[in-house]
């Protein structure tokens, strides 16, 4: 999931959070302790730690590809990890490694793993990878000391109470690590905490959900035929995450041809140059703080894009493109032409009835469509037309029409965006 962040300020040095700052310490402090312990106490079981660190290396080097944005570019190594950290038997017999061992062997294989990706100047991003090791290091700590007891492992045996004890503790490491994105997320966008956490739970139901069934698969076949078990158990998550990266391509395609499609606007002379890309960045930001779901922020932004693309049926263009400033009924008029436009171009109906209703009174909008006008008049109205005023007074005269025309819960959510310096105004076109 990709947020709108706030854009840095030129010569400033943008600060990290202190949330953040406290998920990269702890992650540090675990890995301290982890290779501390490791190095002087020497590898238990060292083949079997070879084994997992070559898996978790494979998974590493197999991010080429990963795309932007992309919440889990190295599913295998997350898998492997996953798996190592819930290993209780190696072809039958008891495993000793521990959670710090688990830590230090992850790490270790993880960096080795980094290391041609960083050579590229595309190295794994420090959140990911300190997610990672607070999520392996939580999933260790919640089984290897109950498994290592031996009253546990009497009742548990290889019989169900295994299956679900290791059910129990996916889920809870799930919930772990999709709390951790939002934290980090919630601290660097100041979006709100719950629409992040219920994206990031929602996003455990696509790879997530094949990354975590892996790791425990993997763990449960070593339990019984060893070693080899590992290649054999990856290969299908390495297939998933292929056809993953296919489906990723394709909707990247589709978004940049929907872009394609709303500049004809600006390359046709009705709307001002990056007017579409503004009125979409800003909107999708509007909308997060107002608490939209990951698949209502692709509608928002599809029609944000599209919004002003039944100007082209237009015989004369509007000044500046700026919709903002005509009487109701033309506005009406050149929604609703949009809205027929976007439906002969196959994007979901749904995008067609935000562009439709984008002029409508807002208690008759569904709230899409109430913040991609009130987001397209604030552009409008900072834009570079001899009417145009500052960011201050055009929210002082989009707030003077929240009685009939703009939403105040939209408006106030637009001036929050800004004031932690959202995407740049109209200015530029």
């Amino acid at each position: 999931m990709t947020a709108t962040a706030s854009r840095p300020v030129p010569g400033r040095r943008e600060t990290v959070p202190l949330t953040v700052v406290g998920v990269y310490a702890a992650g540090g402090l675990l890995t301290v302790a982890a290779l501390g312990d490791t190095f002087w106490h020497g590898l238990v079981e060292p083949r079997t730690a070879l084994a997992f660190g070559v898996l978790i290396l494979v998974g590493e080097l197999a991010r080429w590809g990963a795309l932007p944005g992309e919440r889990e570019p190295a599913p295998l190594g997350a898998a492997g990890a996953l798996a190592y950290a819930l290993l209780g038997e190696n072809a039958g017999r008891a495993t000793t490694h521990g959670v710090l061992q688990t830590v230090a062997v992850v790490v270790a294989a993880a960096l080795a793993g980094a290391v041609p990706h960083v050579a590229r100047g595309r190295g794994p991003a420090l959140d990911h990878m300190a997610r990672r090791i607070l999520t392996v290091g939580f999933a260790a700590l919640c089984f290897q000391p109950l498994y290592n007891a031996e009253d546990l492992r009497e009742r548990c045996g290889e019989g169900p109470f295994y299956a679900l004890l290791l059910l129990l503790l996916l889920v809870l490491t799930a919930l772990c690590d999709a709390v951790l994105a939002a934290l980090i997320l919630r601290a660097r966008t100041r979006h709100p905490f719950g629409p992040l956490l219920r994206d990031e739970l929602r996003a455990l139901l696509h790879i997530g959900s094949a990354v975590c069934a892996t790791g425990v698969v993997i763990a449960l076949a070593a339990a019984v035929a060893g070693l080899w078990a590992l290649p054999v158990f990856c290969v299908p998550l390495l297939l998933t995450q292929v056809s993953f990266r296919r489906y990723a391509a394709v909707r990247t395609t589709y978004r940049q041809t929907i872009a394609s499609l709303a500049r004809a606007t600006e390359i046709a002379g009705y709307t001002p140059h990056g007017h579409a890309r503004r009125v979409a960045e800003l909107s999708r930001a509007v909308g997060r703080e107002l608490g939209l779901s990951g698949s209502e922020l692709t509608v928002l932004e599809y029609a944000a894009l599209m919004h002003d693309i039944g100007q082209l049926s237009l015989v004369d263009p509007v000044p500046e493109g700026a919709t903002a400033l005509l009487p109701f009924a033309e506005q009406r008029r050149i929604a609703l032409l949009g809205g027929a436009v976007v439906r002969q171009t196959g994007v979901p109906a749904a995008v067609a009835v935000v562009v439709e209703r984008q002029a409508d009174p807002y208690r008759e909008q569904p709230l899409p469509a109430r913040i991609v006008r009130a987001v397209n008049a604030y552009d409008d109205l900072t834009g570079e037309s001899a009417s145009a005023s500052g960011p201050l007074s055009a929210l002082e005269r989009l707030r003077l029409g929240t009685g009939h025309d703009y939403q105040p819960e939209v408006v106030e959510s637009l001036a929050r965006v800004l004031s932690r310096g959202g995407p740049a105004p109209g200015g530029a076109g």
